[in-house]
């Protein structure tokens, strides 16, 4: 049974830096993504990247946040800088073949990792 499980989260203050990690059991994905949900709000997308590196960020992430892949330990990390209270959500991360910032064209998901970010 594929598992993604997601560390890293935690409290931080504005402007400080937090790196999400998200590691998968048993296989290598071609394409994992990163998306969040604040409370009350829809989830929405953070950023995704591709099998050969390719990556596409959120515009309200974009410059502050970088995902990355190491193929060998199957694995894809979010790191996060410049961090804003708006930045406050569970983070997850999402896994499967196709290179996407549309949730439902992931096959698998992680269970969640809470970031709080302090103003």
């Amino acid at each position: 049974q594929v598992q993604l499980v997601e560390s890293g989260g935690g409290l931080v203050q504005a402007g400080g830096s937090l790196r999400l990690s998200c590691a998968a059991s048993r296989r290598t994905f071609s394409s994992y993504g990163w998306f969040r949900q604040a409370p009350g709000k829809e989830r929405e997308f953070v950023a995704a990247i591709s099998w050969t590196g390719g990556s596409t960020y959120a515009d309200s992430v974009k410059g502050r946040f970088t995902i990355s892949r190491d193929n060998a330990k199957n694995t894809v990390y979010l790191q996060m800088n410049s961090l804003k209270p708006e930045d406050t959500a569970v983070y997850y991360c999402a896994a499967g073949g196709v290179f996407s910032v549309v949730g439902t064209n992931y096959d698998y998901w992680g269970q969640g990792t809470q970031v709080t970010v302090s103003s």
